[in-house]
């Protein structure tokens, strides 16, 4: 049945309403008390929440200054504690990551959690997944703020630091597993196109790449079924 025109405007207006209510329907809203589980993760009302868009040190992570160690991960989440104490938060999200945590932005009171924890120097803008916090790391970054007073592994470093990967349990080469060292610096990762691909330290992306498996030489990376990042 044909739609007289004058009725086109009211059903389009229509359609787009109900798309907006789709869209809030699968957003996640979370409301409650909050502790701090480390610099980055909550636990609100009993679920855990990840601060999407920053990484903050690891609990058991340490930075270095005048020569010393000091324990930057623990004071990462005493810092977003305090952010917590006494405050109503409230978080909103869309999905969840490989843990099972709700990725989410979160304020308690006036202050956005994930901005504040970047631009007080606990946490780094989390590149590969968002620019959102770039700004804030730099104002951080120029102040000497937090860990940038520091000298320090990213985040995400300190975490492939620690890897010992095992038996790869795809069909990819017969070659033995590559065992990490802290030597070891090529990064093979799984694009999103499905491609095995390893880079090397000073390309591009190499920073923001989250490294599945850790490589000494690019013949091990090779015989394991990567290939060579390519640089624009």
């Amino acid at each position: 049945m044909l739609v007289p025109s004058q009725f086109l405007p009211i059903r389009l207006s229509i359609l787009v309403l109900a798309l907006a209510c789709t869209s809030q329907a699968l957003a996640q809203v979370l409301v409650g008390t909050a502790r701090a589980v480390d610099g980055d993760t909550l636990e609100v009302s009993g679920k855990r929440v990840r601060l999407f868009g920053i990484d903050a040190p690891e609990a058991d992570q340490t930075c270095q200054k005048d020569g010393s160690s000091w324990a930057c991960g623990h004071v990462a989440t005493q810092q977003l504690s305090a952010l917590l104490e006494g405050q109503l938060v409230e978080c909103r999200g869309s999905g969840v990551d490989q843990y099972g945590r709700m990725l989410a932005v979160c304020s308690a009171g006036p202050e956005e959690l994930n901005e504040v924890m970047v631009e007080q120097g606990w946490a780094v803008a989390y590149r590969q997944y968002s620019d959102n916090y770039i700004a804030a790391e730099a104002r951080a970054k120029a102040s000497h703020l937090g860990i940038w007073s520091s000298t320090f592994l990213l985040p995400s470093e300190y975490r492939h630091s620690k890897l010992v990967p095992a038996v790869a349990s795809r069909q990819r080469s017969a070659a033995p597993p590559t065992q990490w060292t802290g030597g070891c610096r090529i990064k093979g990762n799984r694009n999103r196109r499905g491609e095995w691909i390893y880079h090397l330290p000073g390309m591009p992306y190499y920073e923001q790449t989250r490294a599945e498996e850790m490589f000494c030489t690019e013949a091990q990376a090779l015989a394991a079924g990567y290939r060579r990042a390519k640089v624009q």
